[in-house]
């Protein structure tokens, strides 16, 4: 079976939710000299763009994203011990989580996962976080950035409000805020006034080096 076939019926267990057909394809991608990165990337996160997409277009619903994402974390398992990611020539500390409102988690969980291979220290506030939770943990840990993530509309601008409070507290240029998810964009990004935009978990950890950098050359 060829790299391509591999990685695509990966991605296809993903979709359908196919819990133990996606831990023996995670297998044989490694038996086969496919990195465990790309088959998370190119496999599952593949996969997972495809039930987003149902999602948004209300062909699916939360109970089959769980399904999805649960089929997901079974090859991730097999895969996780085998990453290997560039690590970061200035690892820096992240707080990370989804939005206030919104539980889905599965890219944050793709960008913590890469993160954690990159270096950094991660603080994973998990889903559905209150705004204050971000900063509290942020100060706390004296974290170089804040990542959040939404993949519902309806939640996206407690983004905004996590930016404007991170103003109204005075702590705003003390951390990096990189924001995620398929209901935000760039052009969100700049409106709000966040230092960057991810659009995918493998833009996302490049982004937070990137992030970190800069925020080294400030102090």
């Amino acid at each position: 079976m060829s790299r391509e076939e591999i990685l695509k019926q990966l991605a296809d267990a993903v979709i359908n939710g196919e819990e133990e057909l996606c831990a023996e394809l995670a297998q044989k991608a490694l038996n086969a000299g496919i990195s465990a990165y790309d088959a998370i990337m190119e496999g599952c996160a593949e996969g997972m763009k495809v039930v987003s997409d149902r999602y948004e277009n209300c062909e699916i619903f939360v109970p089959e994203i769980l399904v999805c994402s649960t089929a997901m974390y079974k090859a991730m398992d097999v895969l996780k011990p085998h990453l290997k990611v560039d690590k970061a020539d200035m690892p820096g500390t992240a707080v990370i989580g989804v939005i206030e409102g919104d539980v889905h988690d599965i890219g944050k969980n793709l960008v913590r996962m890469l993160l954690d291979a990159a270096g950094f220290v991660v603080h994973d506030l998990g889903r559905d976080v209150q705004l204050e939770s971000f900063i509290e943990k942020a100060k706390e840990s004296e974290a170089d950035l804040i990542a959040c993530s939404t993949l519902m509309t309806t939640t996206m601008f407690g983004m905004k409000d996590l930016v404007d409070m991170l103003k109204d507290k005075g702590v705003r240029e003390q951390f990096k805020v990189m924001i995620g998810g398929s209901a935000v964009s760039q052009e969100f990004a700049n409106k709000i006034a966040a230092d960057g935009y991810a659009e995918d978990a493998a833009r996302g950890v490049k982004l937070a080096k990137e992030l970190i950098r800069e925020r080294v050359r400030e102090r």
